[in-house]
């Protein structure tokens, strides 16, 4: 007897290709049919068949709070009865922008879009346009969405131009695009030496978080600033995934490292569909109507995505908040650890604060390279066994695990049980 889950994946696969509006949704990593959602609260996620899922994903990362948090929802509820978008300037995007500058060391200036992809499209071409240069520098496994200038897949060797890593980008933009391995600052600092004088930026998830969580060593962050620095680069931070998350003032704050263009999203919709970009003021002045790089959007700093992400915000700039995160997400992250060795499972986790991975090897992982060396076997059966015990987890070994607030230890130490029994009799 097939699940009402099931019975909607078929129907979504006559209207929408593969059944998902983002590939990963799929299962196909896992060999699963996804669990289709029908409703949230807190850390729980109930299916279209009504079976509870402790809840990981986060929506991917936004659901910081939890879901359906009662702060969010009022301002929600209190937004949409004034309407749901207006294309035209609020008081909700200003009251954003000023909280933003507070909170974000590095932002002057602050330009609302509609996702991440759209925030790290505008802030290299606002860096091209800065710079009068064409090239940028990116990592090996690092996501900043689906633009044309970052679907690039990495060659070997230092320095290697990429070659499209999608069908329909164009090879000629692809080769203004270099790709290098995370945590190699030798590569970084040979690319500068041969191509400097061409390079407009260079964009690095400050903890990558799309091939698996990989922590930066130490000094390559504040290597990449010196290096941008000295070759008159724009070091842009993609924070979509760290902002908010790792600190009030995102990873920039936790590494104490200052980017000229700083990239954001997720926790600052309080999980509706949105993103940023900014800057120093200078560097901000060159976006239109003050200057001649342009960038637009219709639904840009739309109300119901300000009202989300300011009372969002406006709790985790509340003392406490971030150390009650840190405390629990040790309990999780150092309880799978244990739970792993004691079933004599080889695993190597990686944690930076609430986000975290694990990975089926018994060696670091330091970049893309050593995340691929993890058994997707071992993690395949590990995530059936935890589905199958109600706890819900990204379908691939390649996404983070995200806490909230909404986990409580009541609710890590019942994971933590299930994923003892998880790896102790499916694995």
């Amino acid at each position: 007897m097939k699940t009402k889950s099931q019975e909607l994946f078929k129907k979504a696969k006559r209207y929408i290709p593969g059944g998902v509006n983002s590939p990963v949704r799929a299962g196909k990593a896992v060999g699963i049919d996804p669990p289709f959602i029908a409703r949230a609260q807190g850390c729980t996620l109930w299916d279209a068949d009504g079976n509870p899922y402790i809840d990981y994903v986060s929506s991917w990362g936004p659901m910081i709070l939890g879901h359906a948090h009662p702060d969010v929802i009022n301002a929600l509820t209190n937004a949409i009865q004034r309407g749901t978008s207006y294309g035209a300037p609020t008081e909700l995007e200003v009251e954003m922008a000023e909280l933003i500058v507070t909170m974000v060391p590095s932002i002057d200036r602050v330009r609302m879009v509609n996702s991440g992809t759209e925030a790290t499209m505008s802030a290299i071409r606002l860096a091209r346009g800065i710079t009068g240069r064409n090239k940028i520098i990116k990592f090996d496994g690092c996501y900043h969405g689906h633009g044309d200038s970052l679907l690039v897949e990495a060659g070997s060797g230092v320095a290697t131009f990429g070659i499209p890593g999608s069908p329909g980008v164009p090879e000629d933009l692809a080769r203004q695009t270099i790709s290098l391995p995370f945590n190699n600052l030798a590569a970084v600092e040979e690319t500068f030496q041969r191509f400097g004088d061409d390079i407009a930026a260079l964009i690095v998830e400050p903890v990558p978080g799309n091939m698996g969580v990989v922590v930066p060593q130490p000094n390559f962050l504040r290597g990449l600033r010196d290096l941008t620095r000295s070759y008159r680069s724009i070091l842009i931070f993609d924070e979509v995934i760290t902002g908010f998350r790792l600190s009030r003032g995102g990873a920039q704050e936790y590494f104490n490292i200052t980017p000229d263009l700083t990239c954001l999203g997720k926790i600052i919709g309080g999980g509706l569909p949105v993103g940023a970009f900014g800057g120093k003021r200078d560097l901000m002045a060159r976006l239109a109507p003050d200057g001649d790089v342009y960038q637009a959007g219709t639904l840009s700093g739309n109300p119901l995505a300000m009202a989300a992400g300011l009372a969002t915000l406006r709790i985790l700039n509340q003392p406490d908040v971030y150390s009650t995160l840190e405390q629990r997400s040790n309990m999780f992250f150092s309880g799978l650890k244990s739970a792993a060795q004691e079933a004599g499972i080889p695993v190597m986790i990686n944690r930076v604060e609430s986000m975290g991975s694990l990975f089926f090897c018994d060696s670091p992982v330091t970049d893309f390279a050593g995340a691929k060396k993890s058994d997707a076997g071992m993690f395949k059966r590990y995530y059936t066994s935890m589905l199958e015990q109600g706890v819900y987890l990204a379908p691939s070994p390649f996404e983070a695990t995200f806490l909230s607030l909404a986990h409580t230890e009541e609710v890590i130490g019942k994971t933590l049980d299930f994923a003892a029994k998880a790896f102790r009799s499916h694995l």
